[in-house]
């Protein structure tokens, strides 16, 4: 018998490419299951193998826990109080155990079958972490794979070396349809450490990572990294952006992407369920990259808020649909792809709203200022946006206006300096008001939320839709993406009105 369990260690250790030990503590466990089964009762048993020659001891323990001043042990028959273990050896501690050599039952039929499940789950457990300990300095990285089946949504992908890895249903093209020895490639996005849970590896094919990835495989200068993939956009299944830039002047990135006849491009495409990947040519200057990102789209014009990091995209009417995209694509990716909040506009309304505001500044000025129109208008055509600029600017900047004498500079600063505790006593009056039923029935919306944005004087959903990003996370408990999905939710309406247009 005592043969027969090196022989079984030796077996299992070769065929699964598992530790020996790992091996000789299965068999341990089992035998010692088999020693509980035998005496019957909650007892604690322990099982010692010599590694050598196969010989093993059985003992019963007892774990030494604390006096329980006249109440009983939880679990007599398993344990012992530290006064009572002291009796027996003065030695012992607080989680120690105490000991007693008792008969072993022999490795037959029983316990080889015990051996067997344990052995098996030990297995499982060595073979997952060996696959962990292969995969994890492989995270982001591209992997490909065969489809070993798809159900419910899930598919699961053999990677070789008994590796297997899950990609979920939400990390799965729309549409996408996989059968059984389909070759699948997708970026590893996280190996899980838990054993003892399902699929340890999980893969993505909606990342935006994954385009990168596959134009690093398809486009050398990209894998060299004499062309730079700086940031890449994706509607799953559908379209993405991605912006290129070149390190190299010799070398145009967009043609080395597209590649001949558009081979690289339309390999990574073919890849990705047939989505459509626009090239875009990164520009340091931000309207420029804008203007790169809106491609197909025409813009005639863009106005940027640089506080807000948003900017006012004005096209031509015939262009507008195609600048939005359907259902806002087109405008929601370059934003994604540039960072800024883009608002598109038709070139009328563009010029309306410029109008508009410049009215509204101009009405502000006299209101607050109490000035003429003409005196208003100066001061907007200057540059001047609000009443805080008029008050703090240098005072040299207003007399090198045409026309403006000190006299007149002095009274406009003055009146400014007046202005500014009204305005701001104004703007905590509007943060009080409650926000409206429309903004509250947004999706991720709730009433703690709708009251923070009340507070800084967003109340409605047009006012949310005014809002960038970075104005948005000065609230507390807010985060990009929610803030995103925010913006988007509450912008949507004017998508489908352009949609419809």
């Amino acid at each position: 018998m005592n043969k027969e369990i090196l022989m079984v260690v030796d077996a299992v250790s070769n065929e699964k490419d598992v530790s020996k030990e790992i091996i000789f503590e299965a068999i341990e466990a089992a035998l010692a299951s088999a020693t509980r089964k035998k005496h019957g009762g909650d007892i604690d048993v322990r099982v010692s193998i010599d590694r050598g020659t196969g010989d093993y001891e059985t003992f019963r323990r007892w774990e030494v826990v604390e006096d329980q001043d006249g109440e009983p042990l939880e679990a007599t028959e398993r344990q012992i109080t530290i006064s009572a273990a002291k009796e027996l050896d003065p030695s012992l501690e607080l989680g120690g155990f105490i000991e007693e050599q008792i008969e072993s039952v022999l490795f037959g039929r029983i316990a080889a079958q015990t051996a067997k499940q344990v052995i098996v789950q030990k297995v499982r457990e060595a073979e997952r972490a060996k696959i962990v300990e292969l995969f994890k300095s492989r995270e982001g990285e591209l992997v490909t794979g065969i489809v070993k089946k798809a159900e419910r949504g899930t598919i699961v992908i053999d990677l070789g070396n008994n590796a297997e890895a899950l990609v979920p249903r939400d990390q799965i093209i729309p549409k996408e349809t996989a059968r059984p020895g389909d070759r699948l490639r997708g970026l590893l996005y996280e190996v899980a450490a838990e054993l003892n849970k399902g699929p340890q590896l999980f893969v993505s094919r909606t990342s935006p990572k994954l385009l990168i990835e596959l134009f690093k495989l398809e486009v050398p200068e990209v894998g060299e990294g004499t062309i730079e993939i700086v940031g890449a956009a994706r509607d799953p299944g559908t379209r993405a952006k991605i912006a290129v830039r070149t390190h190299d002047p010799r070398i145009d990135p967009v043609g080395a992407c597209v590649g001949m006849r558009g081979s690289r491009v339309q390999a990574v495409s073919n890849e990705l369920f047939g989505e459509r990947v626009d090239i875009i040519p990164w520009d340091e200057n931000p309207a420029q990259f804008v203007i790169n990102a809106m491609l197909p789209a025409d813009v005639v014009s863009i106005v940027i808020d640089e506080d807000a990091r948003s900017m006012d995209v004005a096209v031509k009417e015939e262009n507008l649909s195609q600048a939005i995209g359907k259902g806002g694509q087109n405008v929601r990716l370059a934003s994604q792809l540039t960072g800024w909040e883009l608002n598109v506009m038709s070139e009328e309304a563009a010029a309306a709203k410029s109008e508009e505001e410049g009215r509204r500044l101009i009405e502000r000025f006299m209101a607050d200022l109490r000035v003429d129109e003409n005196v208003a208008a100066v001061l907007a055509e200057e540059g001047f946006t609000s009443v805080e600029e008029i008050a703090y600017v240098p005072e040299s900047e207003l007399r090198a206006i045409a026309d403006f004498d000190e006299e007149l500079v002095a009274l406009l600063r003055q009146r400014a300096l007046d202005a500014v505790p009204s305005q701001a006593a104004a703007s905590d009056q509007d943060a009080s008001a409650e926000p409206d039923e429309d903004l509250l029935a947004l999706p991720m919306m709730d009433q703690a939320l709708a009251d923070r944005l009340a507070r800084r004087g967003i109340i409605s959903v047009a006012d949310l839709a005014d809002q960038s990003v970075d104005e948005l996370l000065e609230i507390d408990g807010m985060n990009p993406e929610h803030a995103a999905s925010l913006i988007m939710a509450a912008r949507e309406p004017m998508f489908a009105g352009s949609e419809n247009d």
